[in-house]
């Protein structure tokens, strides 16, 4: 229960201490993201579940994301190069357009609701596993100024997937000394399920 406690309190402390980021045009991000749209959609609404929706994330975060990808923080074939086309501000661009853009709802698989909502709310005081919303509020909107994503609405197996990532080590994050591998590698694969199942229902 102590852990439980700490890390629910290092989430909630460490969401108030990073600064924002510069922005970007987003009119000019749009004509920059024109060759993202195939995979991620016009506006940021992909159709594929596996490929998140970047519509309504916040810039800065994205921002973030774009870097990891072109460095190979983050290593996915596709991205790369995507990403290593654009300079500083083609990054900042592309990320304040799909930032100005709405992200749509979609909906939890009913017999998973009430997991998905336990986790997300309440977390698991037995595993160690902190709420979600702790990071990224009760209505899944993030936090822009510690750059913890929205992620309100996102497909539930592109959550499951990077959740999963993070349960292995396959993907990482400088925010929280690493909080989201060591919370992920708590959950049951049910409770992944669940939890990304809620989240693509969540606004």
């Amino acid at each position: 229960m102590k852990k439980f406690l700490a890390i629910t309190i290092t989430l909630i402390v460490s969401s108030i201490s990073m600064p924002a980021m510069a922005g970007g045009d987003p009119v000019a991000g749009k004509e920059k993201a024109a060759q993202c749209a195939s995979c991620h959609g016009a506006d940021g609404n992909s159709l594929n579940p596996a490929w998140p929706k970047l519509a309504g994330q916040h810039a800065d975060y994205l921002v973030k994301q774009l870097w990891y990808f072109e460095h190979g923080e983050r290593e996915n074939a596709m991205m790369k190069p995507m990403a290593s086309v654009l300079d500083e501000q083609g990054r900042e661009d592309v990320a304040a357009y799909y930032a100005s853009q709405k992200a749509s709802i979609g909906e939890a698989a009913p017999e998973l609701v009430e997991l998905g909502e336990k986790i997300y709310r309440s977390g698991n005081s037995d595993s160690g596993v902190a709420p979600c919303m702790g990071c990224h509020g009760p209505n899944g909107a993030g936090n822009p100024a510690a750059l913890y994503p929205a992620l309100r609405g996102q497909h539930a197996q592109y959550v499951e997937n990077q959740m999963h990532g993070f349960a292995e080590g396959k993907r990482v994050n400088e925010n929280a000394k690493k909080m989201m591998q060591i919370l992920a590698a708590r959950m049951t694969n049910r409770e992944i399920r669940a939890v990304a199942s809620y989240i693509q229902g969540l606004h």
